[in-house]
């Protein structure tokens, strides 16, 4: 299954696109230089595929090139970064033990 993630900045949300619907999302408020991931969605007939996985990885990897903290409120997003130790130092260090990190 192709996942293309995008960014909606208007609606501030992360998209996983399958087939251009949307598949799931990754809410987020941002201001300069840091980005909090607030809540993550995936429509019930795409659970199972790993569009959550994807969405995370990509919006981790777009928050790195913009060079944002990220404050991962989202239970997933929090897990996701736990599991992949390479995310971490997108956490701020002073904020890390809040999140179990």
């Amino acid at each position: 299954m192709g996942v293309e993630v995008r960014d909606n900045a208007e609606e501030q949300r992360y998209e996983a696109l399958v087939d251009g619907e949307v598949a799931g999302f990754a809410e987020y408020h941002s201001r300069p230089g840091l980005i909090a991931i607030v809540h993550t969605e995936v429509a019930d007939r795409f659970e199972g595929h790993g569009i959550a996985s994807t969405l995370a990885k990509e919006a981790l990897e777009d928050a790195r090139r913009k060079k944002l903290e990220v404050l991962p409120f989202c239970p997933f997003f929090n897990a996701y970064i736990g599991e992949h130790s390479e995310f971490l130092d997108l956490v701020p260090k002073s904020r890390r033990e809040a999140f179990g990190l």
